[in-house]
């Protein structure tokens, strides 16, 4: 009974928090609309989409013990964020609606870490977050080269109902900061490792419910 629960624990959260990320895919990713704020959303789009695959990856990964399941958890909401792309796009929206990102060589990065330390823990911790933090970001910009201009989609789909505290007051597009992508990797590679570490005591609180 408990291999069996063991195992539906883990399935579930994988399923869970790949769902969950569908949305929050939708939410951080529909910066194209916004074309003033394009780069800051991407920033909170790279940092939101590389959390939310550390926490889990790191779970998954330290719950089963070995190296691949990270890759094998970035698949899965892969799969659930283009099958959310499809049913957008089969709404009327365009293609580009939905960014979908890049996690899979973050994943792989996660698990290179696991693997290549023999599973220690603190190294997939210190090193995995750190390599997926810094990754995500670039292999999302190098994505975006691949669609439709924002600009030009904007012009093409207006989106005039924006919300009070969207509302553009003027242009803030590389006003802040220069690069959208050394600011996404540098907050993702702090933010990831503490992320990390609650991957891996998420697996630690998991095995003390299963004994209680």
């Amino acid at each position: 009974l408990m291999v069996w629960l063991r195992r539906c624990t883990h399935y579930l959260f994988i399923i869970v928090v790949a769902a969950n990320g569908t949305p929050l895919t939708i939410n951080a990713g529909d910066y194209i609309f916004y074309t003033d704020w394009a780069w800051t959303s991407f920033v909170i789009f790279s940092i939101s989409q590389t959390l939310m695959l550390t926490v889990g990856a790191c779970y998954y990964l330290t719950f089963t013990g070995v190296p691949g399941t990270a890759t094998y958890y970035a698949l899965i909401i892969t799969v659930y964020t283009w099958v959310a792309k499809g049913a957008w796009f089969s709404l009327g929206y365009p293609y580009d609606f939905i960014a979908t990102p890049i996690w899979l060589p973050s994943a792989m990065l996660l698990d290179l870490a696991y693997w290549a330390t023999k599973r220690n823990k603190h190294s997939l911790i210190l090193f995995g977050g750190v390599l997926a933090g810094m990754s995500l970001p670039l292999f999302n910009m190098v994505n975006l080269i691949t669609i439709a201009d924002p600009l030009e989609t904007a012009f093409k789909y207006p989106r005039p109902t924006l919300p009070p505290y969207m509302t553009l007051i003027e242009p803030q597009v590389g006003k802040f900061y220069n690069s959208p992508v050394a600011l996404g990797a540098g907050a993702g590679a702090v933010l990831s490792v503490t992320m990390a570490a609650l991957g891996c005591i998420l697996t630690t609180w998991t095995y003390r419910w299963m004994a209680a």
